[in-house]
Parts: C-alpha cells; sequence; structure tokens
C-alpha cells in the first residue's frame, strides 16, 4: 500500500500527558478539545466504552476539518470488577477509589480513534495495560487526594506523578496508563497508509 505524505495532525484531547507523550515522540500536534459529553455515552463493557468515547471525540474534532488532517481521539478508563472508573466525582469519591484498589490488580483501557479528513476512514482501538496497585495508608491517600491530581486522571492515579510511589507494577505498554499508546497509535496510521516517522516534526 503507497504511504501518503505527511499531513497535519490533531489531538482531540486537553490531556497535557497525551500531548506530552506525542511531543516526546517527534510529534507536534495542534490540539483542539471535543466537547463531548463523556457521561451521555454507555457501552456493555469498559474496552468498548473507552473506545466508543474516543471514536466520539475524533469525530467531534475532524467534522468541518478539510485541510487533510489526522485526527487523533483518546479516552482512558479503569477496568476494576469489569466497572469503568473515569475521573472522580470529588475527593471523597476519589479517596473511596483508592481504598478500593489498594493492594488490588486493574486494568487500564485506552480506546484510540484515528480519522483520515482526507478520506473519511476511520480506525480504532483499544489497548489494555494491567496495574498492580501499591497498599497506601490511610493518611497517604488522604495527602494524595488533598494534592488534586487524582481528581482530574481517569482512575484517579497516573504513573507519571504522585501517586507513582502507590503502584507495584504493570504489565503492558506504560504509555497506556499514561494517556496514549504510541505503538497502537503507529499501527492505526499505518492501516490508513501513513508512516508515523513521517508526521516527525
Amino acid at each position: 500500500m503507497p504511504m501518503t505524505p505527511a499531513r497535519p495532525l490533531v489531538l482531540a484531547s486537553a490531556s497535557p500527558a497525551r500531548l506530552g507523550l506525542l511531543k516526546q515522540a517527534g510529534l507536534d500536534p495542534k490540539v483542539v478539545v471535543s466537547g463531548v459529553d463523556e457521561d451521555a455515552i454507555s457501552a456493555p463493557t469498559p474496552g468498548e466504552l473507552a473506545r466508543v468515547l474516543a471514536e466520539a471525540k475524533a469525530a467531534a474534532v475532524a467534522d468541518g476539518l478539510t485541510g487533510g488532517e489526522l485526527v487523533v481521539g483518546c479516552d482512558s478508563v479503569l477496568d476494576l470488577d469489569g466497572r469503568a472508573l473515569g475521573k472522580p466525582l470529588d475527593a471523597a469519591d476519589a479517596m473511596a477509589r483508592w481504598q478500593a484498589m489498594r493492594g488490588r490488580t486493574g486494568v487500564l483501557r485506552t480506546g484510540h480513534c484515528v480519522i483520515d479528513t482526507a478520506s473519511g476512514r476511520q480506525v480504532s482501538e483499544t489497548a489494555s495495560t494491567t496495574v498492580r496497585f501499591g497498599s497506601p495508608d490511610d493518611a497517604e491517600i488522604e495527602a494524595y487526594v488533598a494534592s488534586g491530581e487524582p481528581l482530574y486522571v481517569a482512575g484517579a492515579f497516573t504513573l507519571d506523578g504522585r501517586s507513582a510511589p502507590f503502584i507495584e507494577g504493570i504489565d503492558g505498554d506504560p504509555g497506556n496508563v499514561i494517556g496514549l499508546s504510541l505503538p497502537l497509535l503507529r499501527r492505526l496510521l499505518s492501516q490508513l497508509g501513513v508512516r508515523i516517522t513521517d508526521l516527525w516534526g
């Protein structure tokens, strides 16, 4: 399949972590926030929910673009006992989440969708990474929640922030837990006939 020349890349996400991962990988996307109402979208499983949310965000941003842009949409949820946990509602919810997660294992699922606005083609998939949580005590959890960090991230934790000492390990792609799987993004772009190396700035 012939590869197309480089075209503008658009990230349909306000996540600074996702933008940081793309920049570290040599990409320089324009950020356009989708404005999608995540609470209005549902799916039978956490993995499917992450994917349809990513698709909705990418589609909302791609609509109306005419410059041949490649739009990347992502969304993450923590799959704990088959329940999809996004960002906590408030500090009390974040505290309860950590009390439920500590000493256990969950799966961070991130939906990825790429839309080629030149052809209208769309590809999407969900990446999954197993996360083994440590056992912070209530005082440590309270201090973490007071930092405000868990209120802005899916599952109320991050690998690249203050909760890192509370994560014993992962099985899978660490970037996926931070917000975006670069290997999956490369494969999705390839399905659209685009080499990720051609998008390097």
